[in-house]
């Protein structure tokens, strides 16, 4: 059997992309808490990731959303991570800014031990890239067009994307807004 080299290369991608789920899954947590959650998307949830990406652009007038959408259009898929928001229940943390936990929670805010957690978390998941030589950009963007969509659970408040790529030139090079690669 023949196989094309366009078709090993996504397989990879997604293999990667399970790699780097694992990898984030288990990276180190505060307190010995998992607060760390990923999906992978692809094909026809990709495209309503970019569009969601795209329509963000429209609204806010920042360029680089709508650069980064054709980013993730130009990726094999793109990984999820997100952080639910689940304070600790320290008593005298205050490394939110906030009191308390309660305090931090009534007024909306979100605990340092997750974002930190998700920090760590997408780290270790790049690193997994990186070993694999998978092009790959963390992207803010692809995680707020991400909590547009209906799959992330409400409890995700913060998550970024990392698409990956296969090319002869990385799609993630040239990323000012105005050189957009299609």
């Amino acid at each position: 059997m023949i196989h094309k080299g366009e078709d090993a290369e996504r397989r990879s991608a997604l293999a990667v992309a399970d790699k780097m789920a694992a990898a984030a899954k288990t990276a180190p947590k505060g307190c010995g808490r998992d607060t760390i959650v990923t999906y992978i998307l692809d094909g026809e949830d990709k495209d309503i990731l970019s569009s969601h990406m795209r329509d963000i652009a429209a609204e806010t007038g920042e360029d680089f959303y709508r650069r980064d959408a054709s980013n993730v259009d130009n990726s094999h898929c793109i990984l999820i991570i997100g952080a639910i928001s689940q304070p600790n229940g320290l008593s005298n943390c205050s490394l939110c800014g906030f009191e308390n936990c309660g305090e931090m929670v009534k007024a909306g805010g979100r605990c340092a031990f997750n974002i930190t957690d998700l920090g760590i978390a997408v780290g270790s998941a790049v690193s997994i890239a990186a070993d694999n030589r998978m092009d790959n950009r963390v992207l803010f963007s692809a995680g707020k067009g991400a909590l547009r969509m209906s799959f992330l659970p409400p409890e995700i408040q913060v998550c970024y994307g990392i698409p990956l790529a296969t090319s002869a030139k990385s799609v993630f090079f040239d990323r000012d807004p105005g050189n957009v690669l299609f």
